[in-house]
C-alpha cells in the first residue's frame, strides 16, 4: 500500500479542491438549466392561458400529466407551477421588462455575458430577457427565487437581493431575514462624512456597506435598555449581529481599552474589516444622537490609527449607533470631522409588558388550538 507523502498529500489536497469545484460548477450549470425551463415554461403557460380554447384549468392538467410522467420532480406540482408563471409575469410586469441597463449593470457585478444594446422593439426587449434573465437568475436556488418574488415589490429590489444572495452565498433562512428586515432598504444609506474623508473607491466602498438603521430585535431587549445591557446583549448574540452587519466584519473586542498619556480610554466594540482593509470602531448610545458624540468617536479614531493602523491598513472607520440620528445635526456634526464616520440607527422591539405576563397563551396552548381548528 502506498505510504502518503508530503508531496502525495499536497496534491491530493489540490485533486480534492479541484473537485469540489467541478461540484459547485455542475451543480450551477443543472440549477441554470432547471431555471431556464421554468422560465420558458412560465411563459409558455402564459401564451397557452391567452390563446387556445383549453388554456383553462390547464395549470391543474398540466401539473397532473407532467407529474404521471416525471413522478420524482417536485417542480410540477400545481403550487410550483403557479409560482412558475408568477415568476415570469413578475419579471414581465413592466412595459420595458429586465431595463438592459438595470441587467447590464448587475451582469458586470456576477461575470455574465452582458446584454444586447437597448431596443424599443417589444420583440428585441423580449429576446433581451430570455437571454439574460435565466443567467442571472441561475446564480441562486429556485427556492430562493419563490421567496423573493413573494417578498419584493419591484424587479430593482429583487435583482438586489439576487446579486447579494450570489455574492454571499446565503442560505434560505439568511435571505428572508435580510428581506424581512428590510435590507434593500437601509443598505448603503448610512449617514456619513465618506465622501470628504476617504479617496473616491474607498468611500463608495463604505458607504454600500453601511446601513441606514440596524434592527436589533433579536436581542429581546425593550427601548429602556441601557448602554451596558445594549454592549452585553450584543456579545451575548455576536453571531447574530455579525450578521447584522453584514459580512466581511471581524470581532477584535469589547470595551477595547487604548491609553494616552496615562489616561484610559475605553472603545465600546472594535471589529477590522476584511474588505474595506480597515478597523471599524463602534460605539454606542441609547439615546438621541448630540454633536458631542461625534467628536469623542473621532479621538477615538485618531488614536487607533496612530497606534493599530499599519501601513497596509486603510483609515479607520467610526460607526456609531444611536436610538434616533437628525439628518441636519449629523450633517453639521460630522462636516467638519477629519476621521471618516457615519452614523445610523437601531431598534429594539419592547419587551411585553409585566401586567400582560401569564395573561398571554403559551405556545403549548396556540398549538392545541390550533389542532383543535385542524379536527
Amino acid at each position: 500500500m502506498l505510504k502518503p507523502t508530503q508531496a502525495y498529500r499536497q496534491w491530493l489536497k489540490q485533486l480534492k479542491e479541484r473537485i469540489r469545484s467541478a461540484q459547485i460548477k455542475a451543480a450551477l450549470k443543472v440549477n441554470a438549466e432547471l431555471l431556464t425551463l421554468y422560465w420558458e415554461l412560465g411563459r409558455e403557460i402564459i401564451e397557452k392561458e391567452k390563446e387556445v380554447p383549453w388554456g383553462q384549468g390547464l395549470i391543474e392538467q398540466l401539473s397532473k400529466d407532467l407529474l404521471s410522467e416525471f413522478p420524482e420532480m417536485k417542480g410540477f406540482s400545481v403550487t410550483n407551477l403557479y409560482y412558475i408563471k408568477r415568476w415570469f409575469l413578475f419579471y414581465n410586469q413592466q412595459d420595458n421588462p429586465i431595463l438592459p441597463q438595470v441587467v447590464a449593470e448587475l451582469s458586470k457585478n456576477q461575470k455574465l455575458p452582458q446584454p444586447v444594446a437597448k431596443s424599443k422593439t417589444k420583440k428585441i426587449v423580449q429576446q433581451t430577457a430570455a437571454l439574460i434573465v435565466p443567467q442571472l437568475v441561475g446564480q441562486i436556488p429556485w427556492g430562493h427565487h419563490r421567496e423573493i418574488i413573494s417578498k419584493c415589490k419591484d424587479i430593482n429590489e429583487a435583482l438586489f437581493y439576487i446579486a447579494q444572495t450570489a455574492e454571499h452565498n446565503w442560505s434560505r433562512s439568511v435571505l428572508v431575514h435580510q428581506m424581512e428586515t428590510g435590507l434593500y432598504k437601509r443598505k448603503g444609506k448610512a449617514l456619513s462624512n465618506f465622501e470628504y474623508t476617504l479617496p473616491a473607491p474607498q468611500s463608495d466602498l463604505a458607504r454600500e456597506l453601511l446601513k441606514s438603521s440596524y434592527n436589533l430585535d433579536f436581542l429581546g431587549l425593550g427601548e429602556k435598555a441601557n448602554e451596558k445591557e445594549l454592549e452585553d446583549a450584543l456579545i451575548s448574540h455576536l453571531i447574530k449581529f455579525l450578521l447584522e452587519l453584514g459580512n466581511g466584519f471581524a470581532f477584535i473586542g469589547r470595551q477595547y481599552m487604548v491609553k494616552v498619556e496615562e489616561q484610559e480610554f475605553f472603545i465600546d466594540l472594535l471589529f477590522y474589516h476584511t474588505r474595506l482593509h480597515a478597523y471599524v470602531v463602534v460605539e454606542l448610545k441609547i439615546d438621541e444622537f448630540k454633536p458631542e458624540y461625534a467628536g469623542k468617536l473621532n479621538f477615538y479614531l485618531s488614536v487607533i490609527d496612530d497606534k493599530l493602523k499599519t501601513k497596509d491598513d486603510q483609515p479607520s472607520i467610526g460607526l456609531l449607533l444611536c436610538k434616533k440620528a437628525g439628518k441636519l445635526v449629523v450633517e453639521y456634526a460630522l462636516k467638519n470631522m477629519n476621521k471618516p464616520m457615519s452614523v445610523s440607527e437601531y431598534h429594539l422591539t419592547e419587551k411585553i409588558p409585566a401586567k400582560m405576563k401569564g395573561k398571554l397563551p403559551t405556545i403549548k396552548e396556540i398549538e392545541a388550538g390550533l389542532k383543535e381548528i385542524a379536527e
